[in-house]
């Protein structure tokens, strides 16, 4: 046979032909999959997507979403390229069973991977609300109602059953609820401070401790002043004297709203059993909700012989054990009170 012959015999038949066809197409589809897989792996660990503006993403993922309404939300808002990429590597972690509802900031260009294990966690948005030592329980009621992030209405509790301070809140939450945690962290303080109470104290009961701190806390806005005005009511309640507060008298003429101006005579003899003035010992409740260094200061105090304080004219006050030095203090407090209304004159 010749050459010729032998190479005419070598023509690739068309089985071979589709076999090569198909490993063509399956090394072509690898590679696809392969560089979908790479796709997928880098929009899930790699640089998520720049805030459309600032430095931070807010999303509000409602209660009860689906894996593919947050997936869709965090598209929407910018926070990550693919939400179908988010809700697989959800379901691939697990994640998807654990995502939690609320209100999220994220940071410009944040990986999908944190992202998720973000709301995963639950790492959402704390507000924060503040109630100042001294007010009612129906001004911190009116804090809560004018917090535009807070839902539902919340009870006026009893006067001197809060405990101000800085409280957390996520946007949405019950105002009832938040109130609730602030009633119940000033049950916990009291509780402790009461169980490590000075042996020996003229009050008996917790609620007449919040009592006399609520008056401690109106008569002085200083810090280092609580321990001492404690030490002078405490003094008084021992030897039966008035407590002659004038916070106590406010009280009753408008439930601890400021007046505005100073005490009438008439208002002193108001007989109301709030007003110290006429009344021995404590008024039947508290007047606001005091803090926590005038319960501390009330279930502690230091020992002293003061009976009396009055104004300095710097804001803080000056005490005295006997009425003749409290006489020459009220002097000079008068005094400074007439330079300063003449200045007052002076000025129009």
């Amino acid at each position: 046979m010749s050459n010729k012959s032998r190479r005419g015999s070598t023509r690739v038949s068309p089985l071979q032909r589709v076999t090569v066809g198909l490993i063509s197409g399956m090394g072509v589809f690898a590679l696809l999959v392969v560089l979908a897989v790479g796709a997928g792996l880098w929009a899930y660990a790699g640089p998520g997507p720049s805030a459309r503006s600032g430095e931070r993403t807010t999303v509000d993922l409602r209660k009860g979403a689906s894996l593919q309404e947050v997936a869709s939300s965090l598209k929407r808002a910018g926070v990550i390229r693919s939400s179908s990429v988010f809700a697989t590597a959800a379901q691939i972690t697990g994640a998807s069973r654990r995502l939690q509802a609320g209100e999220y900031e994220f940071a410009s260009r944040l990986p999908m991977s944190k992202v998720l294990a973000e709301i995963r966690d639950g790492k959402t948005v704390s507000h924060k609300i503040t109630v100042a030592e001294g007010l009612t329980s129906e001004m911190v009621v009116d804090i809560l109602a004018r917090e535009p992030l807070l839902t539902g209405v919340a009870p006026t509790p009893p006067e001197g059953t809060i405990l101000p301070e800085t409280y957390q809140f996520q946007r949405g939450e019950d105002r009832a609820k938040v109130l609730s945690r602030m009633v119940d962290a000033q049950d916990k303080l009291l509780a402790v401070l009461w169980e490590h109470r000075q042996p020996g104290l003229p009050v008996l009961s917790p609620e007449q401790a919040v009592t006399l701190a609520s008056i401690v806390e109106k008569e002085t806005g200083k810090a280092d002043e609580r321990p001492k005005v404690a030490a002078v009511f405490i003094n008084r309640l021992r030897l039966g004297m008035k407590l002659q507060s004038d916070p106590t008298v406010i009280y009753a003429v408008s439930r601890g709203r400021p007046l505005g101006r100073g005490l009438r005579v008439s208002e002193l003899a108001n007989p109301s059993p709030y007003n110290t003035y006429q009344n021995a010992g404590l008024p039947p409740g508290p007047i606001a909700n005091p803090g926590r260094e005038a319960l501390a200061a009330v279930l502690d105090p230091p020992q002293s012989a003061d009976l009396f304080f009055v104004a300095d004219g710097t804001g803080g006050h000056v005490f005295a054990a006997t009425l003749e030095e409290h006489d020459r203090n009220v002097g000079r407090w008068r005094a400074v009170e007439a330079e300063r209304a003449k200045a007052a004159k002076g000025g129009k």
